[in-house]
């Protein structure tokens, strides 16, 4: 009797885990019929440049490489004697993907596919060959727009709203990974809104997507299988895929095909300011109620937020409605807004929230900031409970770093100015949120520091403003 009990038990248990098993299988998406009717409108994407090489020609038994994967060509090459003299050859290279988004032959790619080329190709789904035209490209968004004469029924992929994706959501990848087309991956969405080294004006969505190389310029879809991404960037330490991935959000990049269509270039909105993120210690000391925002750290003269009435130590909190969680929300945002149009932006001075409306300005192709200039010496004091010495700015200085005041550092010796970095040749123009303008001010203001306080120093090094905190024991 206990032998049937526990192979009934035994039975239920299977019944059980079989059961949950088909539960989970019927909870994981089927991408077979987003591939199929996807595929057609994706691309392979390749180049001819000119490059200096050897000349193979007349050698005996040397096998024709044209075509031939890198790895095996390269092997050929060093096993064959050479000519001395170099000529130049066009050499092909299979580089990344693209996608096709009109029937006229309009094709979406990454700007470095098809940088310094000299001729671009696009092979279709149905294996035919045909040299694309460079409409135009956007380093800063890493983008590319190409146009084939294929006729004006090709395939094309459908358009989606990277705006509508949500962390956890499942996407897919089809591209051509170290040339091999049509190779397909999946993941989910693991963040949005991410900021990368040099990449301000994109807001990438990340992804634990497979990417590697050859994947760049390939259409990132959702479940809908919609287009909601271009796959530009891995992270990696290997040079290989590590679980990090990100994609162009098709919003920011169909604004762009539109800018290259209309104008044969793309202008971005332009604030002139230098920001930085809100920490914990400068909410405290600009007594906000908590981390969030963008700190305006430097102005630059004559732009729109100079003239739109911005201050050095505004935070700003809402640009157009929205608000900046972040510093890095403010850039995506503001370069979205065309040159011309007018921005309102909800402000942190002095304690109270200010609203400040202002014309956007175009980006720059250069925006970088001078560096600081001029060695005139002037009096110094020492007396400070910073443990610094400080000195009158010259009229020479002022005038390179387009500043009216401030003191230079020039002594460190230990205490808290050692402690949070500052160096001899540093321009002091505001601590504790009050305006510096001689070393007697600056020396007053030390004197009267508030002990166990998150306190706000504003530093120019090399030309480049920003704000550091730190606090005085008692």
């Amino acid at each position: 009797m206990l032998s049937v009990r526990r192979w009934a038990l035994a039975a239920t248990s299977v019944l059980v885990l079989g059961w949950q098993s088909l539960v989970v299988a019927a909870d994981l998406p089927d991408f077979t019929e987003l591939v199929e009717e996807a595929s057609p409108a994706i691309v392979n994407i390749s180049t001819r440049q000119k490059v200096s090489s050897q000349p193979m020609a007349g050698v005996q038994g040397m096998p024709d490489l044209e075509g031939m994967p890198p790895m095996f060509r390269e092997f050929f090459e060093r096993s064959f004697p050479q000519a001395p003299s170099p000529r130049e050859r066009e050499a092909p290279q299979s580089l990344g993907s693209g996608f096709i988004i009109s029937h006229d032959g309009y094709v979406l790619t990454n700007n470095h596919v098809v940088a310094d080329a000299d001729e671009i190709f696009v092979r279709l789904s149905d294996r035919r060959e045909m040299q694309a035209e460079l409409v135009g490209a956007d380093p800063r968004s890493d983008l590319a727009l190409l146009k084939i004469d294929a006729g004006d029924d090709l395939p094309v992929v459908k358009i989606g709203k990277s705006a509508d994706l949500k962390p956890g959501e499942w996407v897919l990848a089809i591209g051509s990974p170290f040339g091999f087309d049509y190779s397909v991956t999946a993941g989910i969405v693991s963040a949005k809104g991410r900021s990368l080294p040099n990449e301000n004006y994109v807001p990438f969505i990340q992804t634990d997507v497979a990417i590697n190389p050859g994947n760049s310029g390939g259409p990132l879809f959702n479940l809908d299988g919609e287009v909601v991404g271009i796959n530009s960037q891995i992270f990696t330490r290997s040079g290989g895929f590590m679980g990090l991935s990100f994609a162009i959000p098709i919003d920011v990049a169909m604004d762009v095909v539109q800018q290259i269509k209309d104008n044969g270039s793309v202008q971005r909105g332009w604030l002139g300011v230098v920001i930085q993120e809100v920490n914990k210690d400068l909410a405290e000391s600009f007594d906000l109620p908590k981390p969030a925002g963008a700190l305006v750290a430097q102005i630059m003269p004559g732009g729109p937020a100079d003239k739109g009435g911005l201050k050095v130590g505004d935070v700003i909190l809402e640009f157009n409605g929205h608000e900046v969680v972040r510093s890095s929300d403010l850039p995506h945002a503001v370069g979205r807004v065309r040159p011309g149009a007018e921005a309102t932006l909800v402000v942190m001075r002095d304690k109270q929230r200010k609203t400040l409306t202002m014309e956007i300005g175009t980006l720059p192709d250069d925006d970088a900031v001078a560096a600081a200039g001029g060695n005139d010496q002037a009096p110094s004091t020492s007396s400070n409970r910073l443990g610094v010495t400080v000195a009158e700015l010259s009229d020479d200085q002022k005038k390179n770093l387009d500043i009216h005041s401030g003191v230079v550092v020039r002594e460190v010796s230990r205490g808290p100015g050692a402690m949070v970095g500052l160096r001899p040749g540093d321009i002091i123009t505001n601590l504790d949120n009050r305006s510096v303008d001689s070393v007697e001010t600056f020396t007053q203001i030390a004197s009267d520091l508030p002990d166990n306080r998150s306190i706000s120093m504003r530093v120019i090094r090399q030309g480049r403003a920003s704000y550091i905190t730190f606090r005085l024991a008692q």
